[in-house]
Order: C-alpha cells, then structure tokens, then sequence
C-alpha cells in the first residue's frame, strides 16, 4: 500500500494521524529546559484502611511509612516509625494510584495543567499514545514537565504508525526499528491495510516492542489477537468487531472499505500532513458527526445481528491469549452520544480555548443536525459497546482503564470512565483492578506499582469513602501522595488552575476564556 490510500475506518472512525487530537505540533523554538523532580521527605501516614486490589481485602489502622519515593514499611497501630511529616489518615483509605492507560497529553498545549487536573482525579501514572522523536528524547533528558504535580509517564511510543509515516510493508519494518533506536516503549498503529499492519506486528516481536491501538478492516480482532497484538484500543475502531460478533460474519466481512479523506492530489504536497491534520480537527473531535451513510448503514446491520454467542467467543480468544484492552468507554460515549445534554456543560469547556471550544460546539452542532435514524443507531452502538465490555470481563478477558482525553477533555475523565465500567455491570473492586493492578501486570510492573506494599512506589491514594462499597467512591479523592509528596486535591487543582503553561513544550498558552 502507498501513502495515498489515506484510510477511514467504518462507522464513521476517522483515524489520521492521530485519534481525537490533531497530530504533534511542531516545537516552538528550542529545547525545553530540563525540569528537576524534586525529593520528598520522609513520611507517615496513620490510622488509614488500606485496601489491596489483589485480593480485595481491608487493612484497618495501618501505618504507611514512605522515604525517597518508595514505601518502606506498612505497620499496624502499635509500631511507630519516627519521621518529620505526619498525616492523620482517620478515616480514609488508601489505595494504589490510578492509571489512565490512553492518553495524549503530552501532544497537546497547557500541559503542565492537564497533567495536575489528571494528578487531582487520582492518576499517578499514564501511557502516552502518541509522540515523536523529539519527545522521546525530552524524556530522556528530563525535560518533560513531570514534576510532582504530574503522574509518572509509564510508557510512550515514537511516531504513530500511519500511511504518512510508513507507506509500505517494508517501510513499517524500518519504522518500528528506527523507533526501537529512539527509545520507544511499544509501538502504535493507526490506519493501516493488511500488509503493513502484519509486517509492524512481527517487526515489533523481532524487537521485543508491545504493539497497541486500532486495526485494520482487513484484519479481525480475533486474528490480531491470535497475531500477538498486545492491546487493543476503543474495541478495535469502526465496524470491524461487531462484523465478528454478527450473525452474517460471512456476508459483512470486506464491505468496510478504506477510502481517501481528502483528495488524492493532496498527498503528494509538501507538508501533507500538517495540511490534512488542519482539515480533519473538526472530524477528530466526533467523527461520527461526520460519516457517511453507507458507513453508519453497514454498522447498523452489524449492530441489528449482534450475537452474544459469538461476542462470548472473541472474549474467551481474548481472555485465552491474554490480549489487552483499553476500551475507552468515555471516548466512545462522546463519539455516540453527543447529543446528550451533558457535553454542552461539561466543566472541561472552561479550561479550552476560545478556539477550542468554538469547534467544539460547531461539531455539536453538527451531530444534533444528523436524522434520527443515524443518531439511533449511534445509540445502540453505544450500547453495545457498554455491553461487550461486560462480556469482556465476564470471561476474564484483560482491560485497563483509559480516556483517551488530555486531561480535562469534555466528558472523559476517569470518574466517569469508572462509572460506564459499572453500568457494564462490574463491581467496583474489579475496577480497581483495571486501574491498579492490571496495568502494573500489563507493563510489567507488578513489583513497583498497583498495590501499597514495602518496596512499591510510593504513589497512592486518600480517599474519604470506601472504594469497594460504591464506584462514587473511588473518586472521593482527598489527597494524593505521589512520589512520597503529600498533595491535597484541593491544592492539586490550585496548581492546574493557575498553571497557564507558560512553557509549554509544543504550541502557545491557552488565551483567557471569552
């Protein structure tokens, strides 16, 4: 395949460059400064319930001894470790740091405030689904905003692969190489045909990389999980798992065709990319808002076949051969649902800008203007995206939690990705788990991160409320320790607020609201 067969995916998924955020901006002149994470003191918090995600058991009356970021000691009420900073933790229970395990903020602007507004809803730790040569090298001189006030950055690829950056099976080869070389920690495909979605995938084992994101329409879940495909984003993208979970598999499969987004002369300008990237912001936002009829039709009838039989097979093939998920409940939610209320509200408008949050409501518009039939099938496309995750898990498939926002993204926060979690029926201790647990399994990390014991960093949670009684609760956040500094939410929320990220690594601070 060349670079000229620009994919969209069915069902309206646009995919360019990247998925809901233009591509990676280009630098504002200059490296950035190194950025010093500073150390924290010795600390002790008393009289807290600690909660294990392991095994769903309750510690009460535990003291949590912490010294140069790691937990040393974790000790019932009569043993006292002497230290300078004490916390009254009565009350409250103490859980490991959330994971948001799709994320793009490091490509966006105001970075340093959409770290701290991720850091105040309890993530202490996310993957980083899209970057660049550039930043890897930033992360490996410290020149990242990662200060204290942001969770730690577990894991990040180099450029997403796509036609712009590798056009051919051979040019996916070089690409993941290359990537490898640069510091990349798993590698991320988008758009792709067969052919170089394969070749990526083995060049990617060859190289001891994970692979994550989207798949092709030529190439089904299940056979990308029996492929090795270590992570599945957004339940695959389009049309292309409910074909596999259809009664007439056979007479759907292949009518998901790829087709150009922009005119074909278009690819062969300078500065292609940047060109498209400015085309389809608008589509990134919600492209559902945007599909034509023969996609929104073809996933209907996917949709109107659904068979559960078949859903539970794919879950027990994903669960069998330990492929990942980050569903991303809330993105999708704001891809299908926008017409809810809610988005024309949401607390995050306030910290877009002008620009910003003008194109927002444009696509709004946009999607509230599309006939009722396609907006009903968008519903129950929701619906039934809530529902494979249920199946999912029911049959022990792997999932972490994730967003797929920057951090103040309308309508995608992990509080209400939590509560999508549940209405697909899982407890809230599982999806603890998902937060906590899996994605330490996940990166390998199981040692350090996930559970609040000696010799795990010491990135955890105060919440006012018991997180295994009510999902609610898991959002009842009132401090933060991360890296062994003890923050407040509120105090957290002080710094994204006043934070104008003067210094913002790719593109200009946000103007004042209008």
């Amino acid at each position: 395949m060349t670079r000229r067969r620009f994919l969209v995916l069915g069902g309206g998924a646009l995919v360019a460059a990247a998925v809901g955020f233009p591509a990676t901006r280009a630098l504002r002149g200059g490296d950035p400064a190194r950025v010093p994470f500073p150390a924290a003191p010795p600390l002790r918090v008393d009289d807290v319930t600690v909660v294990d995600p392991a095994d769903g058991s309750r510690h009460p009356h535990r003291s949590i001894v912490v010294r140069e970021g790691r937990i040393t000691a974790v000790t019932g009420p009569d043993v006292h470790t002497d230290v300078a900073h004490v916390v009254d933790g009565a009350g409250r229970f103490a859980v490991p740091g959330y994971n948001n395990m799709h994320v793009h903020t490091m490509q966006g602007t105001r970075t340093r405030a959409h770290l701290a507004t991720m850091l105040a809803e309890g993530v202490t730790g996310i993957r980083q689904m899209a970057a660049s040569k550039d930043l890897l090298r930033y992360r490996a001189e410290g020149r990242l905003p990662l200060t204290e006030y942001a969770p730690a950055l577990l894991a990040m690829p180099g450029a997403l692969l796509s036609p712009f950056t590798a056009g051919s099976a051979d040019d996916a080869r070089a690409q993941v190489t290359r990537q490898k070389e640069q510091g990349a920690d798993f590698i991320k495909i988008v758009v792709y045909d067969r052919e170089s979605f394969l070749a990526a995938v083995d060049q990617a084992h060859r190289e001891g990389l994970p692979t994550a994101g989207h798949l092709p329409p030529e190439v089904s879940v299940a056979e990308a999980s029996r492929l090795g495909y270590s992570c599945v984003e957004h339940l695959g993208t389009g049309s292309n798992i409910w074909i596999s979970c259809s009664t007439e598999r056979d007479t759907l499969w292949g009518r998901e065709k790829p087709a150009l987004p922009v005119p074909s002369w278009v690819l062969d300008l300078p500065f292609v990319e940047k060109v498209s990237a400015g085309r389809t912001n608008k589509m990134l936002i919600n492209p559902a808002a945007f599909a034509a009829e023969p996609a929104v039709a073809l996933l209907r009838q996917a949709l109107d076949t659904f068979d559960e039989a078949r859903a539970r097979e794919l879950a027990r093939t994903l669960a069998a051969n330990r492929t990942w998920q980050t569903p991303t409940l809330v993105r999708l939610r704001t891809q299908y649902l926008a017409d809810a209320p809610e988005y024309r509200r949401d607390p995050g408008l306030s910290l877009m800008s002008c620009e910003e949050r003008a194109d927002r409501r444009e696509v709004l518009d946009t999607f509230e203007k599309l006939p009722a039939t396609t907006r009903e099938t968008y519903r129950k496309a929701y619906e039934t995206c809530v529902r494979m995750v249920g199946i999912c898990h029911a049959a022990g498939a792997p999932m972490m939690t994730g967003t797929d926002g920057q951090g103040d993204t309308p309508g995608q926060t992990m509080r209400l990705e939590f509560a999508q979690w549940a209405a697909a029926g899982i407890e809230p201790l599982d999806i603890l788990r998902a937060a906590t647990t899996g994605p330490a399994a996940y990166l390998g990390r199981s040692g350090r991160t996930g559970r609040i014991a000696v010799g795990a960093d010491a990135d955890f949670l105060l919440l006012d409320a018991d997180p295994l009684a009510e999902v609610a609760n898991l959002s009842a956040v009132s401090a933060v320790i991360r890296a062994g500094h003890h923050l407040t939410r509120d105090r957290i929320r002080s710094v994204a607020e006043r934070d104008t990220d003067g210094d913002d690594i790719e593109g200009p601070a946000v103007p004042a609201c209008c």
